[in-house]
């Protein structure tokens, strides 16, 4: 396999698998924890590339890390997860900033780190994606209605005898896994496009939580393809290609939901209109 056939390969795949775990995060309300995921786990990809293993495994770490932390702060009096998370966020950037910098000759560029470069993924990084990928869809065939539950209606949920902490600590883990493997292709900075923008367009334009689903895995391995096609015809980094994509399908559902919301039966106006003429 060439390097643009497995550039290819590695947009479906990651694109997919973000999407349909991205489904999840949109729904759930924590677009802003996968943000700061993807931002905080760049100390540890820079950690990685000095050390010179892989840079997913760094990522890794260093979301089991920030997990944990982010749980801790949020059960602290007075604080919550959007504090976590904001913490998270800028403390992860600044340190990997650093690190890049005070660490001399690490082999792996900053930019490929920040926005990712898709033409050099490895077959260990389909594999990734297409691991994780998996697991997304064994959790929620296994776990999809438990999660449903908690997710549109937390209070009976709680009332039904169930915890809420296990169904949230699966969804982040999905959560982090998924930003992990999306790193090779959009690096730290764009991996969120990939998974908030496919699944806030799918549920735009599908009314349904299993629509969403199957729709937003579409979206996401579309958005991957014709970024990458666009990069090639551009001669652009093609991990802001896919991000625009991305950007680009949420544009168009936006549109699409706005024109569904208008009101398109004019045939009534002119009858209406005679009518009262006739009677004036």
């Amino acid at each position: 396999m060439g390097y643009f056939e497995r550039a290819l390969a590695a947009a479906i795949l990651i694109g997919a698998g973000t999407g349909f775990v991205g489904a999840l995060i949109v729904l759930r309300r924590r677009t802003f924890f996968a943000q700061a995921l993807t931002h905080g786990t760049y100390p540890g990809a820079v950690a990685a590339a000095a050390l010179g293993v892989s840079v997913p495994i760094g990522a890794a770490v260093a979301s089991v890390a920030l997990v944990g932390i982010m749980a801790g702060i949020a059960r602290l009096r007075h604080q919550g997860a959007q504090v976590a998370a904001g913490i998270v966020l800028t403390a992860g950037f600044a340190a990997g900033a650093i690190l890049q910098a005070v660490i001399p000759g690490i082999p792996v560029r900053a930019e490929s780190l920040l926005v990712g470069s898709i033409l050099t993924v490895t077959d260990g990084d389909l594999v990734l994606a297409a691991s994780v990928a998996l697991v997304g869809v064994l959790v929620v065939a296994v776990f999809g209605k438990l999660i449903m539950f908690s997710t549109f209606d937390q209070e009976g949920y709680r009332a039904a005898g169930h915890r809420e902490w296990p169904v949230e600590l699966l969804v982040l883990g999905l959560t982090a896994a998924t930003v992990v493997a999306a790193l090779p292709a959009v690096g730290a900075i764009l991996a969120i496009a990939l998974v908030a923008a496919p699944a806030a367009a799918a549920r735009l334009v599908v009314p349904t939580y299993r629509g969403i689903l199957l729709a937003a895995p579409v979206i996401g391995a579309a958005s991957g393809v014709i970024g990458v096609l666009a990069s090639r015809a551009l001669a652009v980094a093609a991990g802001p290609s896919i991000a625009l994509a991305a950007t680009g399908f949420f544009v168009l559902a936006l549109g699409v939901s706005k024109l569904r919301a208008v009101p398109w039966n004019r045939a009534s106006v002119p009858v209406e209109t005679a009518e009262d003429a006739r009677t004036a």
